[in-house]
């Protein structure tokens, strides 16, 4: 490790960052996914650390950042898109960096697009899989559509909201139960959410194993929270809003590398990027679901490797 540090970034929150990899190397940020998830030692074996210096941050309330979103009572108000954009770009001036490529993966994607979007001068290349928009469109496919190939498990998941919420944003109704004042209440909701969340990203082929419902209480929780808080309000972004304004990216090489089979971040988002931004190529892996198995790994470590020496 070079450094690590707390970056206070306004409102009460103090954010984790570390820096990895060669001082002199070439900057690269990992931006995340979850939202929620924490930015875990792993990110770092897409990077050969002789050749890059890898900025690792937990974005706000997970991880090592705090106040932490597992806390029994905890405000997200100011946690949003447009906060976490911020801490990226503050975190890139306090270490003194000119331009960084980004790294990251499902919500981290559309963190990712986004933050490129307001800040192209600030990126140098891009590297995304399992690419997410969190369009309103997505996230009704994963609350809803999805009971079109998961029923049995679907409607347990419906259900577990109160019935006059059933019909309405399945996100927000749970975000409710997950701040309700009871802590079995929150506890069932939590569980409920990372049972359904491990089905949708359960889809035969390579991928990742998810297991979000037998992790421990206090990450349930703070996972929860933060993705329906995300989910709810479709991550504070205009509809369609990441692949209508693609051309802002125009002059950064970006790889999108998806799978076919990955229900949770259908191809459809990043096939949309790439009709608006001419320096982007497509890889989708016919036989991938969500996350990075084998043959995603591969291709993710390959592109960032080939960004290595380029200025």
């Amino acid at each position: 490790m070079i450094a690590h540090g707390m970056l206070e970034v306004g409102d009460g929150h103090q954010v984790y960052w570390e820096v990895r990899g060669n001082p002199d190397g070439k900057p690269a940020v990992v931006v995340h996914g979850g939202p929620g998830s924490g930015a875990g030692a792993f990110w770092l074996d897409y990077f050969d650390l002789t050749e890059y210096k890898v900025v690792l941050l937990d974005q706000r309330n997970c991880g090592r950042s705090t106040p932490d979103a597992g806390d029994d009572e905890v405000d997200l108000s100011t946690n949003t898109t447009w906060h976490l954009i911020a801490d990226l770009e503050q975190l890139r001036q306090e270490l003194g960096i000119a331009q960084w490529l980004v790294l990251g993966a499902s919500w981290g994607a559309t963190l990712g697009l986004a933050y490129a979007e307001q800040h192209p001068s600030s990126v140098s290349e891009i590297v995304l899989f399992s690419v997410t928009n969190t369009t309103r469109r997505e996230v009704d496919w994963l609350t809803r559509e999805m009971g079109r190939v998961f029923p049995e498990e679907w409607r347990r998941f419906r259900d577990g909201v109160p019935e006059g919420e059933r019909d309405g944003n399945l996100a927000l109704a749970y975000s409710r139960l997950l701040h309700d004042p009871d802590p079995a209440v929150r506890e069932r909701a939590a569980r409920d959410w990372c049972t359904w969340e491990d089905t949708h990203m359960s889809t035969r082929g390579q991928g990742i194993q998810p297991d979000l419902q037998n992790r421990d209480p206090r990450f349930r929780l703070r996972f929860a929270r933060l993705v329906t808080h995300y989910w709810g309000h479709a991550a504070w972004l205009d509809e369609g809003v990441l692949a209508r304004e693609a051309g802002k990216l125009a002059g950064i090489p970006g790889v999108l590398i998806v799978g076919r089979l990955d229900f949770s971040s259908p191809v459809e988002a990043a096939w949309n990027m790439t009709q608006g931004w001419p320096d982007a190529e497509l890889t989708i892996v016919e036989d991938a679901g969500h996350g990075a198995g084998a043959t995603v790994g591969d291709l993710v470590k390959q592109s960032v490797a080939r960004f290595a020496q380029r200025s």
